[in-house]
């Protein structure tokens, strides 16, 4: 058992990189795929996807079923796997769609409080040079897996409570796609420029 522990923590684990790393956080239907999809072309580099969509995009058209407390692991190793191969590809930064505190998010909101104690660790060891808390003022967009639109403040909360325990340096984007986009450009090209 021990064995296996030390193997999930290898893989939950970042890769050094010489990179800056910007996260999207916040609750679902918030532009975080968009933002990232935009600054990644901006900045002519890559992003990392959230791979818990397509992994649990892929459960529902298998097994019809919701993600379930099982699959936090396996979500977090793929996101993880992504980001680290990503990483060797990003020109100057990388976009993640997501990252392992906002998995741990979900595990508390869904899950009555409960972390697996891998994926807390994780997501307190991993570092990222800046996190973008995406807000709510945004239209809701349903899909087969979102499945909280009357809960959206209480989510943002939980998002926003995690980043402020966890001592993370956050910018709150809130307005239309370019006005996040363009706030967004700015603290990342400071970021660049400290980088240099």
């Amino acid at each position: 058992m021990n064995n296996d522990k030390t193997q999930i923590k290898a893989k939950l684990q970042q890769q050094p990189t010489d990179i800056v790393k910007v996260v999207m956080f916040g609750p679902e239907s918030t532009g975080k795929t968009t933002l990232s999809q935009q600054l990644a072309r901006h900045y002519n580099t890559v992003w990392a996807p959230e791979f818990a969509r397509d992994y649990l995009q892929n459960v529902w058209n298998n097994e019809r079923r919701t993600c379930e407390q099982k699959d936090l692991i396996p979500i977090a190793i793929g996101q993880m796997a992504l980001e680290n191969d990503l990483a060797t590809k990003a020109s100057k930064v990388l976009f993640c769609d997501t990252d392992l505190l906002e998995t741990k998010v979900y595990s508390m909101e869904y899950y009555g409080g409960h972390v697996d104690p891998l994926l807390d660790e994780a997501s307190e060891k991993n570092k990222y040079d800046l996190y973008f808390l995406t807000y709510i003022d945004v239209p809701w967009e349903a899909d087969d897996l979102r499945d909280r639109p009357t809960q959206r403040e209480e989510m943002f909360l939980a998002f926003k409570k995690a980043l402020d325990d966890a001592g993370k340096k956050y910018v709150l984007l809130k307005g239309d796609k370019k006005t996040r986009l363009k706030t967004a450009i700015k603290y990342v090209d400071d970021l660049i420029a400290i980088k240099k």
